[in-house]
């Protein structure tokens, strides 16, 4: 459990995480796009910001990448020791490849579930692949037993203000070339994106309105925001395995996401599948299920696009990951 000084996460800690990123070189700077098929379509400026061009493929590299480098800058020792991590997959090939480059010791904890295309790309880096027999939830429980029995560091996909932090330099990339956007689209899982985001959004334009999109198959910060506190909801399979498992009780990202995320709305596994077929028929894009969960809402209807003022709002939509197996993607292609 995190105290109270350890759980504080403000926009300094992601401007350093910015330039920690920057002076590394591990990370890149993504682009943000214009969408003029789908903005003409839907009657916005849609923005895509393409976190599918990332290192490993994911957004979730920067936040990997700003633990280890903060560890090694502050306490060497503890980055000697090792970490330890559960990952849907993502957060792992960051985690990996952060690794890597340090030459930091690794041991990835992975649910049953994992996508076989990230799994595929795991097992080119030199770290201790483990795959748990059961979810997501399952396999986190597993890291922290690897944790105390074993004295590594756990790093947390999302429950880490240093992950934060460097996830939120997403939306301070997106924002410092979009500052007059009205509407930023993030998708949300354990809430390390979303509350990085937010709260750097929330910081720097307080009238942006930051919208949430989780699957309806694995919603548990919505259904935890609805309820005013963390609760538990079932997890079903989806196509934005990314996105799946509970939140970790006492998770910092709960308070941050009800602080600063709007709203989060729920997509179908459907609407899931037809954005994942539009980007890679229409765009030419391949996007990972909880990437497409931006334009699955959009797609759907579930997005307020109304802005007071404004005709034609522009929208920002965070696209987080590619790394989807061939065999999923032929299915849905299907």
């Amino acid at each position: 459990m995190l105290s109270a000084q350890e759980s504080t996460v403000t926009s300094q800690d992601i401007l350093q995480a910015a330039q920690r990123l920057r002076q590394s070189g591990f990370v890149n700077h993504t682009p943000l796009e214009y969408a003029r098929e789908l903005s003409a379509r839907l009657g916005i400026e849609l923005y895509q910001k393409l976190e599918i061009f990332q290192r490993t493929g994911s957004f979730k590299v920067r936040g990997a990448t700003n633990k280890l480098l903060k560890l090694k800058e502050t306490a060497p020792d503890s980055f000697e020791k090792g970490f330890v991590t559960a990952s849907a997959g993502n957060h792992a090939l960051g985690m990996s490849y952060a690794a890597s480059r340090l030459g930091a010791k690794a041991t990835i904890v992975l649910p049953q579930s994992v996508s076989p295309a990230k799994l595929e790309k795991l097992k080119g880096y030199p770290v201790e692949l483990i795959v748990a027999e059961g979810n997501y939830d399952f396999a986190e429980v597993y890291a922290r037993r690897l944790e105390q029995e074993q004295g590594l560091v756990f790093v947390s996909a999302y429950n880490d203000p240093e992950v934060i932090a460097g996830q939120g330099t997403v939306g301070m990339e997106a924002l410092n070339e979009l500052p007059d956007a009205d509407i930023l689209l993030v998708p949300v899982g354990g809430g390390g994106l979303s509350a990085g985001v937010a709260l750097w959004a929330k910081t720097v334009l307080p009238n942006l309105r930051v919208i949430g999109v989780q699957s309806e198959a694995s919603p548990a910060m919505q259904h935890s925001l609805v309820a005013g506190k963390l609760v538990e909801a079932p997890e079903l399979p989806s196509l934005a395995d990314g996105l799946a498992g509970n939140v970790e009780p006492g998770s910092i990202t709960f308070e941050l996401v009800q602080k600063h995320v709007d709203e989060v709305v729920l997509v179908t596994e459907e609407a899931i599948a037809e954005a994942i077929n539009f980007y890679a028929t229409e765009l030419q894009l391949l996007v990972e299920g909880s990437g497409a969960v931006g334009l699955a809402a959009l797609l759907s209807g579930k997005i307020n696009l109304a802005v007071p003022g404004k005709t034609r709002p522009k929208v920002i939509d965070i696209l987080s990951g590619r790394n989807i197996a061939a065999a999923k993607l032929k299915k849905i292609l299907a």
